[in-house]
């Protein structure tokens, strides 16, 4: 069911690009992206980083309401175990995120929608290709069923 739910209005236009919303901990996966940046890694799809102080922080409600606004696919990244500035902030998510892949499957949305890593801030080329795979995979499953609706 969750197959042909997403399947219904997931033809591909011309040159679609998925738009992925990342959530991105300062720390570690935001100072990664900036380094990724700086040495002119290139991303082959829009993303769009929403910085928080800490991936202990994201509610559930973000991934939701990031996919229901349009996002193809949602990339919450954390520090590495251990690596936590806050000491258990990246063990929250890590709770959260098989929740979250439920919830989604529950309401016919395909989870690999949704994507947890974590990357410290000197692995940059390790964020691109995390982000490529997960490119890869969204280009499999299709835009998201709720692009262009209105409410």
């Amino acid at each position: 069911m969750v197959e042909t739910k997403d399947k219904i209005g997931a033809v591909e236009a011309p040159g679609w690009k998925p738009y992925i919303l990342g959530i991105f901990c300062n720390w570690c996966s935001y100072a990664g992206a900036d380094g990724a940046g700086t040495a002119r890694m290139q991303r082959p799809a829009v993303l769009r980083i929403i910085r928080v102080m800490c991936s202990g922080r994201v509610e559930p409600e973000f991934v939701f309401r990031g996919l229901k606004n349009g996002a193809d696919g949602v990339l919450v990244s954390t520090c590495h175990p251990g690596d936590c500035h806050y000491v258990t902030g990246n063990y929250k998510t890590f709770r959260k995120a098989p929740l979250i892949s439920k919830f989604l499957e529950q309401m016919g949305i395909n989870p690999k929608r949704f994507r947890l890593t974590n990357v410290s801030a000197s692995e940059g080329a390790e964020l691109t290709e995390i982000i490529e795979d997960f490119v890869e995979e969204l280009h499999e499953i299709g835009p998201s069923p709720f692009k262009n609706k209105k409410e």
